[in-house]
C-alpha cells in the first residue's frame, strides 16, 4: 500500500517547506493515522515502536496548533530520559525552522538551572521535559502551565515504568481541563489505560497493524557505529569484502546527493534516485543500474520501487527505515534467483531497540558485525593482488613478458623493488575508477544524469601540456594541495586519498574533490591539516618513487590560517576541539 505525500495531510506551506528541507517523502504509517485527528484537536492514542516516525506524528500538529505572537507554553511534551527530550527537541526546531516566532525549548535534569531559567523566561511555545524537572520547575514558579492547549505523553509504558506516575498525575491535574492530550506508547498497559480515563476525553485509537514478514535466506548484518562514522564504515565493508553491485537506502533526499557525492569523491563509480530528480533521468539511472553501468545505487525508499536487478550483491540501510515492513522490501532486493545476497544496517543508540523490534516482526536473525580496522583492509588487499600473480605464476598456458624485467634488472635496479612497483601498478589499475574524476570536474550543486562506466572505461585524455588546471574555488574551510603524481604513473582517486591520509594524517572521509592532470593530482583538503606544508612541501617515498604533496601554487601561510580562522571563529559555532 502506497503511503500518503505529506501534502495530502492538510499541513501548512511553512511545516510542508520545513518537511521537504529534512527530504522526507513520505509520511510513515504513524504519522499518517496521527496527523489528521491531531490537527482536528481530538485526544490521541497511539500505538507504535520506538523510531516509526512518532516524535514527527505529535511534533507536526503540535507546531501548528501553536500561536507563534503568544509567548506563554502552550505545548507540553513529557518524556522519560533527558536523551529522547533533547531528540525531541531538536526534531522540533527543524519543523518549525519556517515558522517565525516558534521557539521549543527542553528541560531536564543534569543541566543548569540558570540556562533553563534564562530561556523559559524569553518565551517559549513548546516545552519537552522529564517529569521530574518540570515539576521543579512548576514549584519554583519559572513554569506555568495554565496556557497550555497540548500535552504529549512520549513513550508513555516506560515514564509509568520508571515511577513517575504519580508526578505525570500531578503535572496533568495542572493543565487546563480543556487541553488536548496525547498519548504514544508502544504497549497499552492496564496502568496507561486508567491514566488516559481520567486524563482524556473520547480518544481516537491510532494503532498501526503490523503483519509478520518472512525475509528471504538473506545473510543480515548490523553494526553499530556513531551518525558521523558511517561513511568510513560503509567504504571499509566495500573494500574489505570487495562488493561491486549495491543499492544504500537513506531516509532523506539530502542525505542520499551527501553520501553519493562522497562515494564519488573517494572514486566509486555511483548514481542517486529520490523524488526530487526528474522522473525522465530517473529512469536512465534505474536503467544503467540494471546493467550494471555503475558500481553503487544511493536511493530513497519511494525512488527505489520497481528495480530488480538478479545480481545485486548488497543492500545496506545506512538509514534505519521508520517501519519494519519498509525493511523487507529494502534487503528483498537482494539474494534473488538463488543467489547469495547481503543486507547490512548501521545502527546507532536508541536504534537497536527498533532493530529488535524488526527481528520480531520478520522473524530473523540479524547478526552483529565487526567492523574491519584499516591494517585488514589494507591485507585483504594486498591477499587479493597476491592471488592474482599467483593465479599468473601457476597458469602454465600464460607466457608473462620478462624481457621487461630484464631491462630493469640490467640498468641495476633490485628485483624486489622492481616486483612492488609491477605491483603498485597492478593495483592503481585495479582499483581506479574514471568516474570520479569525471564527475569530480562539474561544480557541486550540479548533478550529472549520466552515470559513467565501471572501473575499465578510459578517462578522457587532458592536453599532454596541461600541468595544472584551472580550480575552482576551494569549498569553506577547504584548501587545494598538489601531489606529483598524476595520470600518466597510472593512479587513482584512490590512491590519492591514500597518500594524503599516509602523509598528512588527514582522515579519508575529510578529502574532497579530487582533479587529475597529466603529471600531477589535485585535491581539497582541510585546512587545519596543512600547517606543515607553508613553505615548505611534504615528501614521502613510494614504490613508484619519490611524492611531494604540496600548496597549491599562489597560497601563502595568511591564506591558510585565514581561511582557518574564519572558519573557527564563527559565532554560530562551539570551538573546534584542537
Amino acid at each position: 500500500m502506497d503511503k500518503p505525500k505529506f501534502e495530502s495531510l492538510g499541513l501548512s506551506p511553512e511545516v510542508l517547506k520545513a518537511v521537504a528541507a529534512l527530504g522526507f517523502e513520505e509520511a510513515s504509517p504513524i504519522q499518517a493515522a496521527a496527523i489528521p485527528p491531531m490537527l482536528l484537536g481530538r485526544d490521541v492514542v497511539g500505538q507504535s515502536q520506538t523510531g516509526s516516525g512518532k516524535t514527527a506524528a505529535f511534533g507536526i500538529p503540535a507546531i501548528e496548533r501553536c500561536d507563534p505572537k503568544s509567548k506563554g507554553v502552550q505545548v507540553l511534551v513529557l518524556c522519560p530520559t533527558r536523551e529522547l527530550a533533547t531528540q525531541v527537541s531538536e526534531e522540533m526546531h527543524k519543523l518549525s525552522a519556517f515558522k517565525p516566532g516558534m521557539r521549543a525549548v527542553p528541560i531536564y535534569g543534569g543541566a543548569s538551572y540558570e540556562r533553563q531559567f534564562f530561556e523559559l523566561k524569553k518565551g517559549v511555545q513548546i516545552v519537552i521535559g522529564t517529569p521530574g524537572r518540570v515539576m521543579d520547575h512548576m514549584e519554583r514558579g519559572t513554569l506555568k502551565l495554565d496556557t497550555i492547549r497540548m500535552v504529549v505523553l512520549d513513550e508513555a509504558d516506560r515514564m509509568l515504568d520508571m515511577g513517575f506516575r504519580d508526578d505525570i498525575e500531578h503535572i496533568l491535574k495542572a493543565t487546563p481541563s480543556e487541553r488536548q492530550t496525547v498519548f504514544f506508547s508502544a504497549t497499552v498497559s492496564k496502568q496507561i489505560r486508567d491514566l488516559i480515563g481520567r486524563h482524556s476525553r473520547s480518544p481516537e485509537s491510532v494503532k498501526i497493524e503490523q503483519k509478520h514478514l518472512t525475509v528471504p535466506s538473506i545473510e543480515q548484518w548490523y553494526y553499530e557505529t556513531p551518525p558521523r562514522a558511517k561513511t568510513d564504515a560503509l567504504l571499509r565493508l566495500v573494500d574489505y569484502h570487495g562488493y561491486k553491485l549495491g543499492i544504500i537506502f537513506c531516509n532523506t533526499q539530502r542525505m542520499v546527493d551527501e553520501l553519493a557525492d562522497t562515494l564519488i569523491g573517494q572514486g566509486f563509480s555511483a548514481d542517486r534516485l529520490h523524488g526530487g530528480i526528474a522522473q525522465a533521468q530517473r529512469t536512465r539511472v534505474m536503467n544503467k543500474f540494471k546493467k550494471a553501468e555503475f558500481e553503487f545505487l544511493v536511493a530513497t525508499d519511494v525512488a527505489a520501487r520497481g528495480i530488480d536487478v538478479d545480481d545485486l550483491e548488497l543492500v545496506v540501510n545506512y538509514d534505519l527505515p521508520y517501519d519494519a515492513e519498509d525493511y523487507v522490501h529494502r534487503i528483498g532486493r537482494t539474494g534473488r534467483a538463488g543467489k547469495r545476497g547481503i543486507a547490512v544496517t548501521f545502527v546507532s543508540g536508541r536504534e537497536l531497540y527498533k532493530l529488535q523490534f524488526i527481528e520480531r516482526f520478520t522473524r530473523s536473525k540479524i547478526r552483529r558485525g565487526t567492523l574491519p580496522t584499516v591494517g585488514e583492509v589494507e591485507e585483504k588487499r594486498a591477499d587479493v593482488m597476491l592471488d592474482r600473480v599467483r593465479g599468473v605464476l601457476n597458469d602454465e598456458k600464460i607466457k608473462p613478458p620478462t624481457q621487461v624485467v630484464d631491462r630493469l634488472l640490467e640498468e641495476g635496479f633490485d628485483s624486489i623493488a622492481i616486483a612492488a612497483s609491477l605491483l603498485h601498478l597492478m593495483a592503481s589499475e585495479s582499483t581506479s575508477r574514471a568516474t570520479a574524476t569525471a564527475q569530480d570536474a562539474e561544480p557541486r550543486g550540479k548533478r550529472s544524469d549520466q552515470s559513467e562506466g565501471r572501473s575499465e572505461r578510459p578517462v578522457a585524455p587532458r592536453r599532454e601540456a596541461e600541468e595544472e588546471p584551472q580550480l575552482r574555488p576551494a569549498s569553506r574551510g577547504m584548501q587545494w594541495v598538489r601531489v606529483s603524481l598524476g595520470r600518466r604513473a597510472r593512479v587513482s582517486p584512490r590512491d590519492i586519498v591514500a597518500l594524503l591520509e599516509e602523509g598528512l594524517k588527514i582522515p579519508a572521509r575529510s578529502v574532497g574533490i579530487i582533479d587529475l592532470a597529466t603529471e600531477a593530482s589535485f585535491a581539497q583538503v582541510p585546512a587545519d591539516y596543512l600547517a606543515d606544508l607553508v613553505g615548505r612541501p611534504h615528501t614521502m617515498d613510494t614504490a613508484v618513487g619519490r611524492v611531494e604533496i604540496s600548496l597549491v601554487s599562489g597560497e601563502t601561510r595568511e591564506h591558510v590560517e585565514d581561511r582557518r580562522d574564519r572558519r573557527d571563529t564563527r559565532p554560530a559555532r562551539r570551538p573546534r576541539r584542537e
